[in-house]
């Protein structure tokens, strides 16, 4: 600093102090003013303070000059040397620097971030460092502090997803059900576009296709980013184009450095350009966006100024740094569809309707089946002689394999009870001999044919019970057969009885009931009597043929009877030629005589019922004596 401005700033100075008074100051003629010797330390302090002056005087030792120094330095810094000298022991202190930052730093991060968001896209990098050191050292700290909020944001999550699923599902319906679709099937034919395009055409309202970060010194491609199934040339080519474009414009038509093309229409395309202080971004938007989203482009272009400004001063080529710039361009590939008047949701929840609708019907059948397919299964393996092996369902049809006894129940029949339809059903059955008891029954009762009036039953033991009457030649046919009877080990016929002998006592009872009655005094039968005749005979002649076969003799004895009335002699003659004279009947019936004996008892045996007497005494009864041959035949 010179001598003449030094003095210039001295005065404005003593004039500012004496407030238009005169002030006149000697200054020693050997005081010069020159430029501060300091030191590096004292340097940087010096520049950083506005008003740091640093007064250099040669060696004095006088006390005087120094006050007189001091003066100086009052007048033209307006600052004590004291204070001066406090000013200088801050800049040199970093303790009290950052004793400073602390107290500071809370309200300039308020007041920056009320301004914009540079300050949060500045420490982004920091804060997810520091996160990541977090989790390294202790994950349970950060997982315990999202702990609260992990729930209702899952469940927001899932209520939105939800929402978005309805609301395609609804838009994918109606683009396929409804008569604007079919409009838009016909226009696709028409024009030969695909029924997606012509969609897209009728619905998008702007969709940004490809988004190109350019430095813009070089005019070089930094980053280059794709909506979905775009086709696109060399990004590389285009970059170049726009910057050619931006330069042709501003040479063509004197446009300052700072201004240029910020909108390109091309056809269906339109490109907007956002220029920042060392890139450019640019957008090829198909359709007619809303001037909103040029804020979407400057907000990005700002936040990669923010992140990558030191690379893109530094730029000489290498694009890889500029990947970080992805996540800002993505937020550019933006669209917009048009919104339809309401929101509504008749295509989705009548389709959801109809497949509920559907969904129910075809479980109500399905359950209903699986139903009757166990109850079927359970019946099955319940019947004797079926053995179920194993059970499977494929292709909607079921199968089933096992062992069946010939003689147990027919499945089939089974199915058809079960309302199972048959033809879903394939059987496989392989043949065994089953030793249930009712099987055993069955097969005894197929091999031994017994008659009507004989039951056969089998028990757990094996033993064939036979109750009932049978003819003689089936009871001994079945003594010989039962051992051919797999699961038979027994015939117990104890309960079973011979037919012939049933019916051979039968008619012995028959006959012996019948009473013959005739007229007082004489040996003709009274009216009516004489009928009986014939059903005797036939009874008579049963009795002797069954006897036969069975190797018994039968010998018929007929007793006459008399009333009381006359004499016992005349009685006994009388009741004598009443036997004899039904002998005789019978004899002319071709009965052989020698089974017949007769006798006459007169009045001596009277009816049991008093009041039927005297004619109920007039009669010839009958009596069947029955022997077996086998005993006449034994030796004496």
């Amino acid at each position: 600093m010179s001598n003449n401005s030094t003095n210039e700033v001295a005065k404005e100075s003593l004039k500012s102090l004496s407030n238009g008074k005169q002030i006149t100051i000697a200054i020693n003629p050997a005081i010069s003013f020159q430029e501060p010797q300091v030191s590096s330390s004292e340097n940087s302090a010096a520049k950083s303070s506005p008003h740091s002056v640093s007064i250099n005087s040669p060696v004095n030792n006088h006390p005087q000059n120094n006050d007189e120094l001091n003066t100086i330095r009052s007048l033209l810094l307006g600052v004590e040397p004291n204070q001066l000298n406090k000013l200088y022991e801050r800049l040199d202190n970093p303790q009290i620097q950052a004793e400073d930052i602390s107290r500071l730093l809370p309200e300039a991060v308020i007041l920056r971030s009320k301004q914009d968001k540079q300050l949060g896209e500045a420490i982004v990098t920091t804060v997810e460092t520091a996160l990541q050191n977090s989790i390294t050292q202790d994950h349970n700290r950060l997982s315990e502090t999202f702990f609260p909020i992990i729930g209702p944001a899952t469940r927001k999550a899932i209520s939105t997803a939800l929402e978005e699923m309805l609301q395609s599902l609804n838009q994918t319906l109606e683009h396929s059900l409804s008569p604007q679709s079919l409009q838009w099937r016909l226009e696709a034919k028409r024009t030969g576009k695909s029924f997606a395009e012509i969609i897209f055409l009728r619905t998008l309202l702007y969709r940004v296709e490809q988004v190109f970060l350019i430095h813009k010194n070089t005019g070089l491609l930094l980053q280059h980013l794709i909506a979905p199934q775009v086709k696109t040339q060399d990004p590389d080519l285009v970059s170049a184009m726009l910057t050619a474009i931006q330069d042709f414009v501003r040479d063509s038509f004197n446009i300052e450095k700072e201004d240029g093309l910020q909108t390109l229409q091309l056809g269906e395309l339109t490109i907007w350009v956002e220029e920042g202080p060392q890139a450019v971004l640019a957008a090829i938007i198909r359709g007619k966006p809303p001037q909103e989203f040029r804020l979407t482009l400057k907000d990005a272009l700002e936040k990669i100024h923010l992140r990558l400004s030191s690379e893109m001063n530094d730029f000489a080529g290498d694009i890889e740094p500029f990947t970080a710039s992805k996540s800002y361009l993505e937020a550019c590939l933006a669209e917009g569809y048009k919104s339809p008047p309401k929101k509504n949701y008749t295509y989705a929840w009548g389709f959801l309707g109809t497949i509920a609708i559907a969904s129910g019907i075809w479980g109500f059948f399905t359950i209903r089946e699986q139903f009757r397919w166990h109850s079927y299964i359970q019946k099955l393996e319940s019947q004797p002689g079926i053995v179920v092996v194993n059970t499977e369902q494929r292709q909607g049809k079921h199968f089933i394999s096992g062992m069946r006894d010939p003689l147990a129940v027919d499945p089939t029949k089974l199915i058809q009870q079960a309302n199972i339809n048959p033809k879903s059903v394939t059987s496989q059955w392989q043949p065994y001999i089953s030793l249930d008891p009712q099987l055993i029954t069955l097969r005894s009762e197929k091999l031994l044919q017994p008659p009507k009036t004989v039951t056969l039953k089998v028990d757990e033991n094996g033993i064939l019970n036979a109750n009932g009457a049978a003819p003689r030649q089936w009871i001994s046919q079945a003594k010989n057969l039962w051992r051919f009877i797999p699961g038979v080990t027994q015939f117990n016929d104890k309960n079973l009885q011979d037919i012939a002998l049933i019916q051979l006592e039968s008619y012995k009872q028959q006959i012996e009931q019948e009473m013959l009655f005739f007229s007082e005094g004489t040996t003709e039968l009274i009216a009516g009597e004489v009928n009986k005749l014939p059903n005797l005979v036939i009874k008579i002649n049963q009795l002797l043929d069954i006897a036969q076969s069975l190797n018994k003799k039968v010998s018929l004895q007929i007793s006459g009877h008399t009333s009381t009335t006359g004499t016992e002699q005349i009685n006994n003659f009388l009741s004598q030629a009443r036997a004899n004279k039904i002998l005789a009947y019978l004899t002319a019936q071709g009965i052989n005589p020698r089974k017949f004996q007769t006798e006459g008892v007169g009045s001596t045996a009277l009816s049991s019922q008093p009041e039927l007497a005297p004619a109920d005494n007039r009669r010839v009864t009958f009596r069947v004596l029955i022997t077996d041959t086998s005993q006449l035949k034994q030796p004496q």
